[in-house]
């Protein structure tokens, strides 16, 4: 049988935003994303992040620090009891960095390269799926792979709000945090429950 997914943007979606984050230390979770994991989990939800992380084709960081910031998240994590499946990134960057970071991948959100690799890997049910973020390249990967898309406000999502809207993007739901976010989702599968059982 096939699993629902939830994937999740990493950068102010779990985690405070910072332009570039290098340093394992620099992870803070947001208010409330631990509890809102759980039920998510409790609900039969797999757990994805899915993140661009040019900075290392610009060069910022290395793949293996990289590995350190997530281990750091995962840890931070996995003491809220949360587990999350796996995390995928997109190290490349069209235009900036060299071989064989520079490079048009179809990993790099808006594309669905990281969504399908999961699917493809975890044998997941992507009709019940949504994905969580707040940039508009998370809502247009989400249309992109024919899942709901939810846009939170936080991080980057007030701004990108307007930009969705400037660029008529629809978004299947507005949040103002990943709890808020999961609250919408736990009441869409409870009317979904409550259909399939009348």
């Amino acid at each position: 049988m096939k699993s629902p997914a939830l994937f999740l943007d990493r950068d102010g979606t779990i985690n405070h935003e910072l332009d570039f984050l290098t340093n394992p230390d620099q992870i803070h979770l947001l208010p409330g994303v631990p509890s809102a994991l759980r039920t998510a989990m409790a609900l039969g939800f797999k757990l994805f992040i899915i993140t661009n992380q040019s900075g290392i084709a610009r060069g910022f960081l290395s793949e293996n620090r990289l590995k350190e910031i997530h281990g750091a998240l995962l840890h931070k994590l996995n003491e809220e009891h949360i587990t999350v499946d796996r995390i995928y990134y997109c190290p490349h960057h069209p235009d900036i960095g060299e071989l064989p970071y520079r490079k048009d991948c179809d990993c790099r959100k808006p594309k669905t390269g990281m969504i399908k690799r999961a699917a493809q890997e975890f044998h997941l049910d992507l009709k019940k799926s949504f994905v969580i973020g707040d940039k508009m390249i998370d809502v247009q990967t989400g249309a992109s792979a024919g899942i709901p898309s939810i846009l939170v406000l936080t991080g980057y999502g007030k701004a990108e709000l307007e930009l969705c809207r400037e660029e008529k993007i629809a978004i299947s739901y507005i949040a103002g945090d990943l709890p808020d976010a999961v609250r919408h989702i736990q009441q869409t599968v409870h009317q979904s429950q409550s259909t399939c059982s009348s």
